[in-house]
């Protein structure tokens, strides 16, 4: 017979011994004859408090409710632990209520038996005598701790004391959290997330296909767009060459001519020839302008729908800022500014569809902050409001703000691309910008991405760059004059 298995039968003998001894029944907090403060419970259970999920703390967890007083013996203790053998151990508690320690199940019995496994003289004893012996050092969290972080602070543990129980302190009450179904909820919650990181990398993939058939149904359309306008173009050029040959022998005939007839200046006066000569150029040149929107327009859309990309290639990233804003036209009304400032750029190796998005992505958050302030500012001088300053409305435009140049960021020299997209809308406050950071550097697998998410990703995951976030209302962040809120993109050079 093995060593393990003779002191399983002398742990099994010495617990018959103890049943035999003479003990008080447990009973609730309400008596005080006995010395156990509450009856060892599992409270919590995540069956009545819904499915384990990632946002889970450990008030959703099985805790296990067992306190007892000092005067507890350990004969007393033993049976305790053997009525309940769900329990890991055993809070202690002064009488005035304060934490003494917490008394480990394992260690408990170790210290209970003697090495040939006969009962320790520390059972008629009461827990003062010898509390120090057996009151083990273990790990405190709040009931509001998440199951993750929770755990990750258990497993880091030493190994001989990775197993043992969690207090938890709930609203002041200390219960214990058994490591095993600690472990078991974390890997549950692992789980979990890796389903969803599977089905956001699906969702993902079907976006991405989407976008890209998208992508390639628009450019077609562009295609079919520039065709005809260089039709426009091409022809133009003659018909301008042509009417100003015409009206040439219209004024030739008129010198040669200068008695017509009566039914000659009648059809002068019909066809209306001085007006005819004022207006076809103004007609050829609106002409021209409409072909060049039109042209401008469908590069842009062309330059939009390169999502499909595989290899980055060299462009020009005012090419790409002026065609997003072409396609933000419409929402960039009248009274909002464009001030752009560019400075002399090379051409940069990217992506250029993802990177027209971010552009796209920024400028419509920027103007959507700018109309909403002008908006507000607007309803409150027209119906001002007695706790309201008026004076406040009489602000700036609505004005944005573009800037790039070439920078460096750091002492090693190497050069980056900088654009700087600012406006003079309503300033981001500090919790939301600290939102916008905690998203881009963490992100939650729950929730959809959002636009400046996806921008940041971009730009830091796919082109190794950088995108910062500044506001007036952080006294870190130091901002032009007049702008509130400004993003900047840095993209390395080679």
């Amino acid at each position: 017979m093995t060593r393990s298995r003779q002191k399983s039968k002398a742990v099994d003998s010495s617990i018959s011994e103890l049943n035999s001894l003479p003990s008080r029944p447990v009973s609730s907090s309400s008596s005080t004859s006995f010395p156990i403060l509450d009856s060892p419970s599992r409270t919590n259970a995540s069956t009545d408090s819904g499915p384990i999920h990632p946002e889970s703390t450990l008030q959703d967890l099985p805790l296990h409710r067992c306190i007892v007083e000092l005067s507890v013996t350990g004969a007393e203790l033993a049976v305790l632990f053997q009525r309940f053998p769900q329990v890991p151990g055993a809070v202690i508690l002064n009488a005035d209520g304060s934490l003494v320690g917490v008394v480990i199940r394992s260690v408990f019995f170790e210290l209970m038996l003697d090495g040939v496994g006969n009962p320790s003289p520390f059972l008629q004893q009461p827990l003062q005598t010898f509390s120090r012996y057996v009151c083990s050092p273990v790990l405190k969290l709040s009931g509001d701790s998440g199951i993750l972080v929770s755990a990750k602070r258990a497993l880091r543990r030493i190994s001989k004391a990775i197993e043992e129980p969690i207090l938890v302190n709930v609203q002041g009450e200390y219960l214990l959290l058994d490591f095993h179904t600690l472990n078991i909820a974390y890997w549950q919650i692992r789980g979990i997330e890796t389903q969803l990181a599977y089905e956001q990398i699906q969702i993902q993939m079907i976006r991405n296909d989407k976008m890209a058939s998208l992508g390639r149904l628009v450019n077609g359309v562009s295609h079919e767009i520039l065709d005809p306008v260089s039709f426009i173009w091409g022809n133009l050029s003659h018909l301008s060459r042509y009417v100003n040959d015409v009206i040439q022998v219209v004024d030739r005939y008129e010198l040669e001519l200068p008695n017509p007839s009566d039914e000659m200046l009648k059809l002068r006066s019909d066809l209306e020839i001085d007006y005819l000569r004022e207006d076809i150029p103004k007609t050829l040149q609106s002409i021209k302008t409409g072909a060049d929107r039109l042209t401008k327009l469908a590069s842009s859309l062309q330059n939009f729908c390169h999502i499909d990309e595989v290899y980055p290639k060299a462009t020009d990233i005012h090419d790409c800022l002026d065609s997003v804003l072409l396609l933000l036209k419409s929402h960039l009304k009248n009274e909002i500014n464009v001030e752009k400032s560019y400075g002399a750029l090379p051409t940069v190796p990217c992506f250029i569809g993802q990177v027209t998005q971010v552009f796209l992505n920024v400028l419509s958050y920027l103007v959507r902050q700018m109309l909403v302030k002008s908006v507000t500012d607007r309803v409150l001088e027209e119906l001002p409001l007695p706790y309201y300053d008026n004076d406040e409305t009489h602000s700036e435009p609505p004005q944005l703000w573009i800037m790039t140049e070439v920078c460096s960021i750091d002492s090693s020299g190497m050069r980056w691309i900088s654009v700087k997209l600012g406006c003079n809308g309503k300033p981001i406050s500090l919790a939301e910008q600290q939102q916008l950071i905690n998203d881009f550097t963490y992100g939650n697998p729950l929730t959809r991405e959002s636009s400046l998410v996806m921008a940041h990703r971009v730009v830091t995951k796919r082109h190794q760059g950088i995108l910062r976030l500044r506001t007036a209302d952080n006294p870190m962040d130091h901002l032009d004059p007049g702008i509130s809120t400004e993003f900047e993109i840095l993209m390395p050079l080679g």
